[in-house]
């Protein structure tokens, strides 16, 4: 039946191949084996439904939460040929005896409902009815108590399995803790063994923090630098949404808001043009975004620091979802730690320890030195150690020049002494800077020693400062209050025993610049494809993601088919999409390469002219191959075309992938291990297959690195294609 599943997968959906764990749960589900699913945003849950529903002779059941998301879904679905419909209060009464009926009489593959519809007694008789063969809990983190958003009715599902006893269940989420997943298989009675975790890392996510100094011109500049994309920007309140939203269109941005303030048809007209690629920024508090499924977001700003780092992770990962690099910048500043400290202060008991708990760990995310992936992951139990991950602030940084900073240090743990270790850092601040705050005075702290006496440094500065102090354990901080405590170790830099060295941030903080990421397509062609899918979509009154994703456009734009056994080819096209939308863009890319001389780029007979003035970047893996197999070194490539030796070494994998004959012993020169630590590389590369270099990696036990993997990878397919096989 695996086998039937992955016809299915390139016929119906358009793809070559599964992404990580989809083909083992899939089986998994087949097999009718109950299962948990813990896969990242972006990562592929819904095929894992989606492509059994197809195989099964009876009905899918999806239990979703959002209206928006079911619509969403069952939409792709039916650009996909797939019968699939929604029961939900947005149904036309008509509409909705018309989707029962269909699903009475077995026309439907797929049902999705919210859990309220699913415990009506006139759904329960409409499934009664009909043979169930498969029981879908999507956002299965809302069935625990300990998830990041319970809802009670979820658990009432539970009762509701008895009645198809047919049918398996896959529980689905994007975020879970081990205690959360413990709860969602004791609840459902799930076993244990059947679980299937993905890895939490999203290596498309490029993720950056700053220094909040001046937000409104940091994301202006950030803006510019992703021009005519599409994202979301974060923040912490309704009023900051508002003036937020209303700066950026003075500014010529075509930004809406969206905050539970608004109407309930203001929200669904903001929303809908955000996905509808109608306007192409959306500013907005964390009330948007769970039921979005836009592929195409192409970055996230948190203008505010997030309450804590679930919400982040599931914030940055509404972008990047088509797989296609994103990028996401939080602004780190010290006046929203105190706004978070001041709700949280409304609390109290456990609750208070809890929200305090998770600020902290938010912080440490925040402020770390080390790569962004290491503290994230962590938090879900995740051991990352493939760093530096290169798609990271401070990876890409290099570590930051360490300076001594024992003097500052012992000013500040002088004042935390001198105050009594009763303050938090913003009040030893204020007397290190001679503030005349009331509070300052009221304590008398106007005539202790260390008033005024740290005047050299800004207050955001000091509080980098003493972030590093307390990462450092110089000092403790209170669990409820949030006051400071020396340790051992700050006495003794006190004493003059102990050195401490760190960082000192600058006055001003400006958004780096990104270095432009080298997709290797021709952007004017992309530009009129999209053009032409938001035509075809608006007529269809459907987002341009559901007709194709931007990454089907790019490879499009990058192999330029003009057939339809070319476009077939392409990720994202299957046979329904090519029936429906094939001849309008083979038309399109026909009338470009026509215009600017172009030919298809699939077999290696077919390339495109290097004369042509828009033969643009996609022609370069040609140029690099022809150059490598002339006898060129990697290392004279790179000085050659002025780019990385990674990037010198995916332009030859795409060109071997295209057919294109590669010299073996230019790589075998390249590699710096040992002939026999390369006979073991090989070994597993004939073992594990070439697709995937993290297998690879592991079954060597992270001892050969990934640039080596690169090489020898490219060694290997050289000299398969020397032997003829």
């Amino acid at each position: 039946m695996i086998t039937r599943a992955q016809t299915i997968l390139k016929e119906v959906f358009g793809y070559d191949e599964f992404r990580p764990l989809q083909k083992e749960i899939i089986a998994n589900v087949l097999h009718k084996q109950d299962t948990l699913v813990v896969m990242p945003t972006g990562g592929g849950k819904s095929l894992c439904y989606q492509l059994p529903a197809l195989l099964f002779e009876g009905l899918t059941v999806v239990v979703s939460p959002l209206i928006s998301l079911m619509q969403d879904q069952v939409a792709q679905l039916q650009q996909l040929g797939v019968a699939a419909v929604y029961l939900n209060s947005s149904l036309t009464p008509e509409l909705y005896q018309q989707n029962s009926a269909r699903v009475a009489r077995g026309e439907i593959k797929l049902l999705y409902v919210a859990p309220e519809t699913l415990l009506k007694p006139k759904t329960l008789a409409l499934l009664a009815s009909v043979k169930v063969d498969c029981l879908t809990i999507d956002e299965a983190h809302c069935i625990s108590e300990w998830g990041h958003d319970f809802r009670p009715e979820y658990r009432q599902i539970v009762a509701c399995r008895p009645r198809f006893p047919e049918a398996v269940c896959l529980a689905l989420t994007a975020t879970a803790t081990q205690r959360v997943r413990a709860d969602i298989c004791a609840t459902l009675s799930f076993n244990a063994s059947q679980q299937f975790i993905a890895s939490f890392n999203r290596e498309n996510l490029l993720l950056r923090v700053a220094p909040k100094q001046n937000p409104l011109a940091q994301t202006l500049e950030f803006l510019q630098q992703h021009a005519q994309q599409s994202g979301i920007i974060y923040c912490f309140s309704r009023r900051q949404v508002d003036e937020l939203a209303e700066a950026l269109q003075q500014h010529g941005y075509a930004a809406k808001p969206y905050h539970a303030g608004l109407s309930d048809e203001e929200r669904t007209r903001n929303q809908e043009a955000f996905i509808r690629d109608n306007v192409p920024i959306i500013v907005a508090t964390i009330a948007f975004g769970m039921g979005i499924n836009k592929s195409n977001v192409r970055f996230i700003v948190h203008y505010d620091l997030p309450k804590n780092l679930e919400s982040y992770y599931q914030e940055i990962g509404r972008s990047g979802r088509d797989g296609l690099r994103a990028h996401c910048l939080l602004l780190l500043g010290y006046g929203d730690i105190a706004k978070i400290r001041y709700l949280i202060d409304q609390k109290s008991g456990q609750e208070k320890q809890v929200a305090n708990y998770h600020l902290n760990i938010m912080l440490g995310y925040a402020e770390s030195e080390q790569c962004r992936r290491v503290p994230l992951l962590a938090y879900f139990g995740e051991d990352f150690t493939h760093t530096p991950c290169n798609m990271c602030d401070n990876c890409l940084n290099g570590k930051q020049e360490q300076v001594e900073i024992t003097i500052p240090a012992q000013k500040f743990l002088s004042c935390v002494a001198r105050t009594g270790q009763l303050f938090g850092a913003n009040h030893v601040i204020e007397v290190l800077r001679g503030s005349h705050a009331e509070k300052v005075l009221k304590h008398g702290h106007g005539n202790l020693s260390t008033y005024g006496i740290g005047k050299d440094f800004s207050k955001a500065q000091w509080l980098h400062l003493s972030r590093q102090f307390l990462q450092k354990g110089l000092l403790v901080q209170d669990f409820d209050y949030g006051s400071l405590k020396l340790t051992p170790k700050a006495h003794e830099v006190l004493r003059g025993q102990e050195k401490v060295y760190g960082t000192v941030q600058a006055e001003q903080a400006k958004i780096a610049p990104e270095q432009e990421e080298r997709l290797e397509y021709d952007r004017e062609l992309f530009e009129r494809l999209r053009a032409l899918r938001k035509d075809l979509a608006d007529a269809q009154n459907v987002p341009p993601y559901v007709v194709f994703a931007d990454k089907t456009l790019i490879e499009m734009a990058s192999y330029f088919p003009q057939a339809r056994t070319s476009l077939r080819r392409i990720h994202g096209v299957g046979e329904a999409k090519l029936e429906k939308y094939g001849a309008e863009f083979l038309r399109e890319i026909s009338r470009y390469c026509r215009e600017h001389g172009l030919q298809e780029r699939f077999a290696s007979t077919k390339t495109v002219a290097a004369t042509s003035p828009r033969a643009t970047s996609a022609s370069k893996a040609q140029l690099i191959t022809d150059a490598y197999n002339a006898g060129k070194s990697i290392a004279d490539l790179v000085q050659q075309f002025g780019i990385k030796p990674v990037t010198i070494l995916e332009h030859l994998f795409k060109s071997v992938r295209e057919g294109r004959a590669l010299r073996a012993e230019g790589f075998a020169e390249y590699s710096q291990l040992s002939l026999e630590e390369r006979n073991k590389v090989l070994a597993a590369f004939e073992k594990l297959g070439e697709n995937f270099l993290r297998p690879v990696f592991d079954a060597l036990d992270g001892k050969v690195s990934f640039d080596e993997l690169h090489v020898l990878r490219l060694y290997y397919l050289s000299r398969k294609q020397q032997s003829g096989e």
